[in-house]
């Protein structure tokens, strides 16, 4: 069985974080384990809290995985102060960590900051350098690139810049811009769009986090990276379609909408 790794923070009401991730690597029929470093206070209409994990504690819990049932592909995602993207850059480099996903969650769907420019400037210079694919959303990759992004032209210039400056493939998520769902990989100097139908679905909390752990859960499988963004925007698709409608704002995705029967 292949073995996929999400380091990321905690969403109590389960739509988002560690459990979207566990839940989307469980539906690919591989073994989920987890380094959570943050706990959240949240649901479906925001975040009332968050308390971060003690970096030594992510390091502790990243030993403890990796000298043991070594992962075959590692997904990030929130890692809220620099100590513990330091922390967890230290301990990738130390175990040689393959395929790793980092979807850096700088930017709010609402337009705010999430991380302080220190924690920004870390996860850039001590991160990016182990990852073999970053997923930024359009304001994202606004602030990666310095560039401003309106149509597909100039997401295609911003995703050529960051990754030159970053050596590691960019999938620029084209969600914020108007028409159709368009994303962009860009890797080794080759580029692939991804043209989907938008879903008309109000119930979209978690699909960054979904998306990126498909994606890993495709590179565990020795797709390569192209063809694992496909399959992984195939099965945010249907999870999308399936229609769940939970809880009073922007509710979680159906993450089980492709097992076919239930356990009893």
């Amino acid at each position: 069985m292949k073995k996929v790794l999400t380091i990321a923070g905690s969403d109590c009401s389960g739509g988002a974080g560690i459990q979207a991730d566990i839940k989307t690597i469980t539906a690919h029929k591989m073994y989920a384990m987890s380094v959570i470093t943050s706990l959240t206070a949240q649901n479906t209409t925001g975040v009332y809290g968050i308390a971060d994990t003690a970096p030594e504690f992510v390091g502790q819990q990243l030993d403890c995985i990796f000298t043991d049932i070594v992962p075959d592909a590692v997904k990030i995602g929130m890692v809220s102060n620099s100590a513990i993207i330091r922390v967890i850059a230290e301990k990738l480099r130390q175990y040689d960590a393959k395929n790793v996903v980092v979807d850096p969650v700088m930017i709010s769907t609402s337009g705010s900051r999430l991380l302080s420019e220190d924690a920004c400037d870390a996860l850039v210079s001590q991160l990016f350098p182990a990852a073999s694919l970053i997923t930024p959303n359009i304001p994202e990759a606004e602030v990666l690139s310095g560039l401003d992004i309106s149509d597909k032209s100039a997401m295609l210039q911003a995703a050529e810049k960051i990754a030159f400056s970053q050596q590691c493939g960019v999938l620029i998520k084209g969600g914020h811009l108007p028409g159709d769902a368009c994303d962009l990989l860009f890797y080794h100097g080759e580029t692939f769009w991804y043209d989907t139908d938008r879903i008309t679905n109000p119930n979209t909390h978690g699909t960054g986090c979904t998306l990126s752990s498909a994606i890993a859960c495709g590179l565990a499988s020795g797709k390569d990276l192209a063809d694992s963004i496909r399959s992984a925007k195939e099965y945010l698709t249907g999870a999308l379609k399936a229609g769940l409608d939970l809880g009073k704002g922007s509710g979680p995705l159906d993450h089980t909408y492709c097992l076919s029967s239930a356990c009893e």
